[in-house]
This record gives C-alpha cells, structure tokens and sequence, in this order.
C-alpha cells in the first residue's frame, strides 16, 4: 500500500468545524495520523504531496447514484440500450464519477439487473477505475407505476422491473438478492413524467411495500424508494425504508413521521433532475413552459419548503439528483452541492456534510469513511481552492489536483499546479 503524506494542507474534516492547517499521513489505506504542528509528522519513505494551503477534504459520496444511466430523454431510452453497449456506458460512467471526485457511490437503482453489480465487482477486484460502491437493483415497480412504459398493444422496456402483488413482489426482491445487489429499489409512488402515474398517486400497496422490506431484511440488504406524494412517504416509513427519495409532497404528517425516524433514515431531494428540466431542458425537447406544465416548478417550490423543514428537524439528506439523463448528464452530479444551498436552504458546510460524512454513513462505514479523520479510510479530494466560498468548483475536474481512494493516488497533479502557482 502506498504511504502518502500531504504537506501543508487546509484540512475541511466533514465534521462542519472551520478548516484548519496541517500535515496528514496515509499508510496503508487509512488516514494514520494528523498533525496541526508543521514538521510533526515523518515523510521518510512516503510519497509528499506539496498542498501550499489547498483544501484537503473527504472524498464525495453520490447518495442517488444511476451509473448506467447515460444521455435518456424518456425512461424507455434506457431500455432500448442493448445489454452490450449498456454495459459499456456504465463502466465509463463509473470513470466519471470517479474522475469527478466521487470516490463512493450508493445506488439508488441500475437499468438492467446486472450492471452495476458486475461493474462493483470490477471495481473491488481493480480492474475498473471508479468508486466504492453499493449496487442498486432495478427499480421495481407495478403495473402502470413509474417504470413501466408498456401499452396493452405493444411491450417497451424501461428501467423498471414490474411486479404486482406480494408473490411477485417477494419474488423479484429475491431475485435482485440472489444476483449480487447490495440495494432494493421499490417505486411505492408515481412521478410526473410517468405515462400513467402521476407524482401524487401511491400506486403500491402497503402489503407490497411491507413484503418488499421484508425480504430485504431476511437478506441484509438495505432497501430504497421513490416516493414523491405524501401517502407514499408515510407508506416508506411505517414499512421501514432506509433511503427515501424526493418527498417533496410530504405534509405534516408525513413530516412529522420523517421525524419520528431520523436517526434510521436518509432522505433524497434528487433536485438536479428537477432543475436540469425547468432551466437546462429546451435542447432535449423540454421547454421551459414545458416543464412547468409537467409540475417541475411545483416541485422544485415544494422541495424547497419541505427540505427547509427536514433541515431544521435534523433528518439525514443525501445529494444526488438523478444524474444520467440528458438535462443532468453524467460527470456534473457536484451541482447538487449547490443546488442544496440556492433551491433548499442549506449552507456550503451543511451541503459538503450531505455529500461527505452523511454519505459515508448512507453506505454503511459512518464510522470509517466521509470524514478526515485518524483511523478514517483515506478517501480525500485536494482542492484547488476552497469550496465553502464556492461550491461550483467541485463541478470541475480541474479543480481536483489530487484523487484519492483507499489510500492510492488515483490522480496526483499537485506538482503541475504548485509549477502554475509559482509561474503565476
């Protein structure tokens, strides 16, 4: 294993305190010591990364990640991939992240059963540069729900895998169990740009949802959910979801449920996709009028006061917002950084926390990964700059001097910047 020692370093701890100057030490893939004294600590041997009072912080964690989605405009595009050539995309979108500072991933779904659990396999055996990661199961979902694209006269696959019923729910659980995925993904709601299912609508039944949890369970395995109207919340958390996304019609007592389970659950925004279609969305054919007429401004307003609520009621959010469709392309998945302080409230500190500490706890290691600390996996981001005067710096791969994963240098171009700076 490689022994690292970064000299000079601005350390950001993901604990939200203030930065503060020191040296740090890395051996054998973990953070073996930090010094706030200059010259404590001993570099003999070790590779010296120079930082001159660059921003060292833990490496990202997208918390809705979509690996194998790339460039959809409609769910069924996601579908039409063939199974070769999808595979191929995920593999170089697990590249991106990875490039992109994500140095974890937590998967909120895959296209196809098997995607990202062979690309986690490839990863964890080094063949494959790209993050940690927990694989997602297709989304499962029931007749007419979000994910299923099918017409009576004609099949069209989506992203979904559909199931209705509880025997046909435990089989499709156990299904995704038995091929390798860490995550359960159920849609318990539907969505606005569904076909059938608008967002408001709770299409699966609480047996359902219940038997879905279930067999997670039986399994260790941590189960996820697309929930955007209020009866599909409350449905998540009496059945004992881990991870619930969107959330955004949540009334008081959904809210108050939310509450009630802080210390068990996670909560997804996923505002990106949102965003990306309101603004961004007119060269893929959604225009501005568009978008509003499909309810976006409505969530994205609704988003707004819900997650302000959440925030002050202390309920874990995670970033990540349904990055790999065309409006919110693979690779720019750190604007959500910022989205989380422009659209819902948060400050730059509480933001990097969704997407470091809080991350490293969504993935199972809260208490070895998402913060610089002693004993802590060395998964760190060198910063040209200092994200908490401005967050869009994270967008930009430039911005990354230094790419750390599990103690490795996986991308160390401290020396060519440190050249810049001193020619400049």
């Amino acid at each position: 294993m490689t022994r690292v020692m970064f000299r000079n370093a601005m350390i950001w701890d993901g604990t939200g305190a203030d930065a503060f100057p020191a040296d740090l030490l890395v051996e054998n893939g973990r953070i073996s010591a930090i010094a706030r004294t200059p010259g404590q600590l001993s570099g003999e041997g070790a590779t010296t990364v120079e930082c001159r009072g660059m921003t060292l912080m833990p490496g990202l964690v997208e918390g809705h990640a979509h690996i194998s989605f790339g460039g959809a405009i409609k769910d069924s595009d996601l579908g039409l991939i063939p199974p070769e050539e999808h595979l191929l995309l995920t593999m170089r979108n697990a590249k991106t992240l990875l490039d992109h500072g994500f140095t974890s991933a937590y998967s909120a779904a895959t296209s196809k059963l098997r995607l990202d659990i062979v690309i986690r396999n490839e990863i964890n055996a080094g063949r494959l540069p790209g993050p940690r990661m927990r694989a997602g199961s297709p989304e499962i979902t029931v007749t007419g729900g979000l994910g299923d694209e099918r017409q009576q006269h004609m099949y069209h696959e989506s992203f979904g895998m559909i199931a209705d019923g509880v025997e046909e729910i435990t089989k499709a659980v156990r299904l995704c169990c038995r091929e390798g995925a860490d995550n359960i993904k159920i849609n318990i709601s539907g969505d606005d740009l569904s076909p059938a299912a608008h967002g408001g609508l709770t299409v699966m039944s609480e047996a359902e949802v219940m038997t879905a949890v279930s067999v997670a369970r039986d399994f260790g395995k941590k189960i996820n959910c697309h929930a955007r109207a209020a009866g599909s919340v409350k449905r998540a958390v009496k059945c004992g979801v881990d991870v619930i996304y969107h959330c955004e019609s949540a009334d008081e007592e959904a809210l108050d449920a939310l509450e009630s389970a802080k210390d068990r659950i996670f909560v997804g925004p996923a505002i990106g996709i949102i965003y990306g279609t309101l603004y961004e969305g007119e060269p893929f054919g959604f225009t501005h009028e568009m978008a509003v007429k499909f309810g976006m401004q409505r969530i994205l307003d609704d988003s707004r006061k819900v997650y302000t609520e959440l925030r002050k009621r202390g309920v874990r959010a995670l970033i990540g917002g349904d990055y790999g469709f065309a409006q919110t392309p693979q690779g720019t998945n750190a604007r959500d950084l910022k989205h989380f302080v422009d659209l819902l409230g948060y400050s730059p500190s509480e933001a990097l926390q969704c997407g470091t500490r809080l991350g490293g706890q969504v993935m199972g290691l809260g208490d070895e990964l998402g913060m610089v600390k002693e004993g802590f996996i060395a998964d760190l981001l060198l910063v040209n700059g200092d994200p908490l005067k401005d967050l869009d710096m994270m967008v930009h791969e430039k911005n990354l001097v230094v790419i750390m994963k599990d103690g490795e240098l996986y991308k160390d171009h401290s020396a060519s910047v440190a050249s810049q700076r001193q020619a400049a």
